[in-house]
């Protein structure tokens, strides 16, 4: 790499999880596993919505985008990450890196607000069921997903142009399994100060009000149970609401802590482990906690199980 400023940068190096030798192979094979985990779980509740008429509701308008987001993040990340573990030269062009960036944030964006709007939808649906339909309509979740696509597209733009009109002139090995925004402007040689800044506003004003949205969402629907359901009633939604609210929480927390604090404290090894749930685990267990637990949903998988064995 020559030294001077970005458009002298050619590539860039992908350090990666791990450099022990010894580790890359079942590192490779436990993310290989996790990686097909995540294809068929999500792949498949895409197929399953999309084949069953009973789940053409507008809810399953935003339950359909959440696998679609985690199957992106996926294949934007894995990929590259499986074939690094095995490669002697874990190189990543200028341009690629950019572009692995600009869509981890998009999908990654939609993934957070996408939560927010989905609990909302809960709120409605369990605390004013009469006004479901009127209030949720088919036309009204379409204008919430374009809005929440295009907030993130914009966003995404944001931090892409600001962190590559950095220069980049003392090091070009990425301390990261992929292209991310801390990582690269810890690598830089220019001032980052603004660049900190912008990715605290906008990273804070996305995940914390969508944070704030889920926690007051929750608190309306435990109070309505709590004044309105009976005990067996309001014990099977906790139980519902529990495995929702722990990947929330999961999510939201490791977003908290990846981005909205100093850059003092950060730290590489620490946080390459931390992005690893949100970028790979929490798309892999998502099809179980939002899906597999619904109950329309399951009934619709037990019926398409049936055909198909019904016609093989």
């Amino acid at each position: 790499m020559e030294e001077g400023n970005h458009s002298e940068v050619t590539e860039f190096i992908i350090s990666g999880l791990t450099d022990r030798l010894e580790l890359q192979v079942p590192l490779f094979a436990m993310f290989l596993l996790i990686y097909g985990i995540t294809l068929v779980g999500n792949g498949g509740m895409i197929l399953l919505i999309k084949m069953d008429s009973q789940l053409h509701s507008p809810m399953y308008i935003f339950l359909s985008n959440l696998p679609f987001c985690d199957l992106c993040i996926s294949l934007i990340i894995s990929p590259k990450m499986l074939l690094n573990f095995l490669a002697e030269r874990k190189n990543n062009s200028f341009t690629a890196c950019a572009v692995q960036m600009h869509l981890s944030i998009i999908f990654g964006d939609v993934e957070c607000l996408l939560l927010a709007v989905m609990v909302y939808d809960h709120y409605v649906a369990i605390c004013n069921p009469l006004l479901y339909m009127v209030t949720m309509s088919r036309q009204l979740c379409k204008k919430l997903m374009a809005v929440v696509y295009a907030v993130g597209i914009v966003d995404s733009m944001i931090h892409t142009c600001c962190t590559f009109q950095l220069s980049f002139c003392s090091s070009n090995i990425i301390n990261h399994f992929f292209c991310d925004i801390l990582p690269l402007l810890a690598l830089s040689c220019s001032d980052t100060h603004i660049n900190e800044i912008v990715t605290f506003a906008f990273m804070s004003c996305i995940t914390v009000s969508s944070f704030v949205t889920v926690l007051l969402s929750y608190v309306c629907i435990i109070s309505t149970i709590l004044q309105f359901c009976s005990a067996g009633c309001w014990h099977k939604v906790f139980s519902t609401c529990s495995f929702h609210l722990t990947s929330v929480v999961l999510f939201f927390g490791t977003l908290l802590f990846m981005y909205l604090r100093p850059t003092s404290s950060y730290s590489m090894e620490r946080d390459k482990v931390t992005s690893v749930f949100y970028t790979l685990v929490i798309p892999m267990l998502n099809p179980l906690i939002y899906s597999l637990r619904n109950m329309e949903v399951k009934d619709a998988l037990r019926k398409a199980v049936n055909k198909l064995l019904t016609n093989s």
